[in-house]
């Protein structure tokens, strides 16, 4: 294998040859690891087949007459692609037709011979060109289909064009220069009077009510996204089964319209060991995820089974909505119940199953016959998948209504996390779209210095583009259709992901590079499409090249207290933060207000041994020390310093709640349009929500809040932050009729599958 072949394939694949870390150092990829990202996105088998895979490849693009997809920008007039033909046809007349999105069929012919020529390549002796095709006309925004018809027997070549915007979506209420605030929730920890021990969507709905009320514009979430409900205790929101659907223990049991009808369920809720068992749930420090999948798992089925005999047997109003529904999800939501229904029989035999990797062979092809004939004998059980998505859907439906309805400047803002478990739902439905062998990580950097693997797959971007980026269409849609703003998590993914080899350490992986331009262009189409804001989590080693990419199209950057410093180490003033960005001061993947100002957090990460050495630790020790000077000073600056405290020496050894308020109202005066506040420092909570790089020896995603809801209106600490935001940015929201907002279209990958349509002949 010669060096020169292995960096041209490497090139080709996106895999980059090296890499500067945060303390701008180079770290070159090594030739094995980069064979092993090569196997992984199917393009080798091992290094013997470097150069054979490269000319496979390069001649490629020349036998094809047409690439997958073209991403255009609306106004870039002329829209150009290529088309690729062998040499000798290029006096011939070739046919095309384009097929709009609304149906608009045109037609037309050409000459290849007549149009500029790009290149010309033989390939095993046979010449091609390459020519570009200009389109003069301005196409409308969305998903187009130009299919040329090459002269002779050769098969049609199909190219999507997809017409974008030039920029994102932005609210309103932040295009006329208001700044707005609100809360940032972890829903699994809300408390309530009402819930079964986990928050739902009905609590998501009072904490937008409270929110709205006392000004806020915007109440985030964790990732809703869809888990495992054979394993309950797989509790990650950011390594989900599937980004396209919702995790059903959010939905509220007893706001579900047939529990209100179905007699023998609410009398199995109302006896007393039912309702204890509620009890101790809502009382438990942590969320119980088990305890509480048990009793709404129990309590949905006999929910279901008095739908399918009030609703579906009768094809009442209700059930033929249900219909409908079903219908409009397609092949999608089909595999998504499949993959459900399939997972939790083999689990039910084999507790050690624990995912389509290892279900038998016939069933890990979601297009199999075995799969067909097991949807079919198990229609119900699918169903019943699919119907509890329903459900979620109503429920988050509400929550955006509702958001409509307090007039929310910005509303509802989910969370999409970036990847998916590899033993779930989405990498089933789209195995050839992912990297299943590797996984996504980080580098070593100040905050994990062994850096990061999440043991999630990535997309190959060779089979996104091959897809014409259907998969990430269908994410975007599903997270965005029922909000008013989306981050990206780890938005360097648009761009680059750090690859990290099979049983390898984090430091020996490699960054594979994305098509950006095409991505963000689909990013603007759907983000306008579905009038959501979107928010990049920039953090971290972040290229200028995307951040220059980002700004013109409208994302919003994301600003956290403890990174924006000064060339010094000094925090930056607030003046200092861009305007077109999100600021807060933590965020759920570091430490609480109070656990950084005590060093809490350095002790737990020495205890449980996430120090490469002793010297780091104590280097980190130092600095906090000086870090709470720092954030002193610069609170001083702003005349914020609480009452009693003073610099010489610094005389605050807790974070105390007047200065979690005055450090929240220096990130007020900010100039960011969107300012949140996690509600753990609100309410002075230690302990953080997620420590990365543990798994059991801490207690992730399980950490409830001190208090109940219905306590917030009359928390000193909340009404307390709450002026002190509405004085520094004013009022986010202005309640108003609901506007269409709330009915914006339900737009789903893939149309009508007869594989739904025998559903309602199945009802008893």
């Amino acid at each position: 294998m010669k060096a020169t072949a292995l960096n041209r394939l490497c090139d080709l694949a996106g895999i980059a040859a090296e890499y500067t870390d945060i303390w701008d150092k180079k770290h070159r990829s090594s030739d094995k690891t980069r064979i092993t990202l090569l196997r992984a996105m199917g393009i080798v088998a091992n290094a013997a087949g470097v150069e054979a895979a490269l000319r496979k490849r390069e001649d490629r693009s020349w036998r094809r007459a047409l690439p997958a997809a073209a991403v255009l920008r609306e106004k870039a007039l002329p829209y150009r692609w290529e088309i690729c033909c062998e040499k000798k046809h290029c006096g011939n007349a070739q046919r095309w037709s384009l097929i709009l999105e609304s149906g608009e069929n045109r037609t037309g012919e050409f000459q290849p011979g007549q149009l500029p020529r790009r290149a010309e390549h033989a390939v095993d002796g046979v010449p091609y060109v390459k020519v570009a095709f200009e389109w003069q006309e301005r196409l409308p925004l969305g998903y187009h289909r130009f299919t040329l018809h090459p002269p002779g027997d050769t098969a049609p070549a199909v190219l999507t064009l997809i017409i974008v915007p030039e920029c994102c979506y932005t609210p309103p209420i932040l295009g006329s220069g208001e700044r707005v605030w609100g809360p940032a929730l972890q829903l699994y920890a809300q408390r309530s009077g009402r819930n079964w021990g986990i928050g739902d969507f009905t609590d998501l709905r009072t904490a937008m009510k409270i929110s709205g009320r006392a000004g806020a514009g915007i109440v985030g979430v964790n990732p809703l996204h869809a888990l495992f409900p054979h394993d309950p205790g797989h509790i990650s929101p950011y390594s989900p089964s599937s980004r396209n659907f919702f995790n059903m223990l959010y939905i509220d049991v007893e706001a579900v319209p047939e529990f209100a009808e179905c007699e023998t369920a609410r009398t199995a809720v109302a006896t007393p060991e039912f309702q204890s068992r509620l009890r101790a749930l809502r009382d438990a420090e942590l969320v119980d995820y088990r305890g509480v999948a048990e009793a709404k798992l129990r309590t949905l089925r006999a929910l279901y089974e008095h739908f399918r005999q009030r609703h579906l047997a009768a094809s009442s109003g209700r059930g033929e909505a249900f219909l409908d529904w079903l219908r409009g999800g397609g092949d999608t939501l089909l595999r998504f119940a499949l993959f459900q229904a399939l997972q939790e029989k083999f689990h039910a035999r084999d507790e050690n199953i624990w995912g389509w990797p290892v279900w038998p062979e016939p069933y890990r092809n979601p297009g199999s016959p075995q799969v067909q004939e097991f949807l079919e004998a198990n229609r119900e059980r699918v169903e019943f998948y699919a119907w509890l998505q329903w459900l979620a859907e109503e429920q988050l439906a509400a929550c955006a209504r509702s958001s409509s309805e307090l007039g929310l400047g910005v509303g509802l803002y989910l969370d999409l996390a970036v990847s998916v478990d590899r033993a779930g739902a989405e990498v089933w439905a789209w195995q050839s779209a992912y990297a299943n062998d590797v996984s996504v990580g980080s580098p070593p950097d100040e905050f994990n210095m062994s850096g990061q693997n999440w043991g999630l797959p990535p997309f190959i971007p060779e089979a996104l583009a091959e897809s014409a980026y259907a998969p990430f269409v269908a994410t975007l849609r599903a997270n965005m259709r029922h909000a008013g703003a989306l981050r990206l998590d780890h938005v360097m993914g648009l761009m680059r992901l750090y690859w990290i080899p099979p049983g390898k350490k984090p430091a020996d992986g490699a960054y594979v590079h994305y098509p950006l331009a095409d991505l963000l262009g689909v990013l603007a189409l759907e983000s306008q499409r579905n009038r959501c804001l979107v928010i990049g989590e920039d953090l971290g080693t972040v290229s200028d090249t995307l951040r220059e990419q980002l700004a013109p199209l409208g994302v919003l950057s994301y600003r956290l207290l403890l990174f924006e410093r000064e060339s010094g180490g000094g925090f930056k003033a607030p003046a200092a933060y861009p305007a077109q960005a999100l600021a807060a001061a933590s965020t759920h993947d570091l430490p609480t207000l109070k656990s950084l100002w005590t060093g809490h957090d350095l002790e737990l990460r020495a205890n449980l041994g996430l120090y490469p050495s002793d010297e780091q630790r104590e280097r980190q020790v130092v600095e906090r020390a000086q870090d709470r000077a720092r954030l002193l000073v610069a609170l001083q600056r702003e005349n914020l310093l609480p009452a009693g405290v003073t610099l010489h020496p610094v005389s605050v050894q807790e974070m105390s709640e007047e200065l979690a308020l005055a450090i929240h109202t220096y990130l007020a005066r900010s100039p960011a349009q969107i300012m949140m506040v996690q509600m753990e420092d609100v309410l002075g909570q230690l302990e953080q929500v997620n420590l990365p790089a543990t798994s059991t020896e801490y207690p992730n995603w399980q950490r409830k809040l001190p208090i109940n809801l219905e306590e917030w209106p009359a928390d000193a600490r909340v009404t307390a932050l709450a002026q002190a935001l509405r004085q520094e940015r004013g009022a986010g929201a202005r309640p108003r009729a609901a506007t269409a907002r709330t009915h914006r279209s339900r737009r789903r990958p893939g149309g009508m599958t007869a594989s739904w349509s025998a559903t309602k002949k199945t009802a008893r």
